[in-house]
């Protein structure tokens, strides 16, 4: 059975969990745009503003002033310098491993929970066996390379936040590719009667 030959009322749930599910994606993508790209390419640092400037006003927000690095350029130029002071507990037990922990299992979840939808909604396209096993198993790959960068920017250098590009982009681009070949099989393909 293919996404052309379900009944209509599976055709609107089909369609209502990918719209659902594309419009998670694209407040995912903005995120990404704002938290990322913008600090990045477009930070106060880039056009002229001193990072003293940036020191002083995070102050008046409670934090205290840290001292000129690449604070406020994003994640893609972090500061690579490694301080040489000992951690004072065990890494485990410090602030960045426990965010780090809460964050990638609760996108593990999350993101996986997506591409099982996706992966019963591309189990039902009509395409070739093997194709549709590879748009099955790359989204899972790419959340896993997505989790990694992020442990690896974490505790082994920033320039592996670039990771992100081919984690995401492998989940992205299955995702918008099944999602229109779905939606174009269910309502713009017709089906012969003798199939259904």
């Amino acid at each position: 059975m293919t996404l052309g030959m379900i009944p209509v009322p599976a055709k609107a749930l089909t369609t209502c969990v990918i719209v659902t599910l594309a419009i998670a994606m694209f407040g995912a993508l903005g995120q990404i745009v704002v938290h990322d790209i913008i600090p990045t390419f477009f930070s106060p640092e880039a056009s002229g503003k001193s990072l003293h400037d940036m020191g002083s006003q995070r102050e008046g927000m409670g934090e205290p002033a840290d001292p000129p690095s690449s604070e406020g350029r994003g994640d893609l130029f972090s500061d690579l310098t490694v301080k040489a002071d000992p951690p004072a507990e065990p890494f485990y037990k410090g602030e960045q491993f426990v965010w780090l922990l809460k964050w990638t299992h609760i996108h593990l979840f999350g993101m996986n929970m997506i591409f099982i939808f996706l992966g019963v909604i591309t189990f039902m396209l009509d395409i070739g066996s093997r194709f549709r096993t590879w748009l099955i198993v790359v989204p899972f790959i790419g959340v896993l390379i997505d989790i990694l960068a992020m442990w690896l920017k974490g505790y082994v250098s920033p320039v592996f936040f670039w990771l992100h590009i081919p984690g995401g982009g492998a989940f992205g681009l299955v995702f918008v590719y099944v999602s229109l070949r779905a939606l174009r099989e269910m309502w713009f393909t017709s089906v012969p009667p003798e199939s259904i």
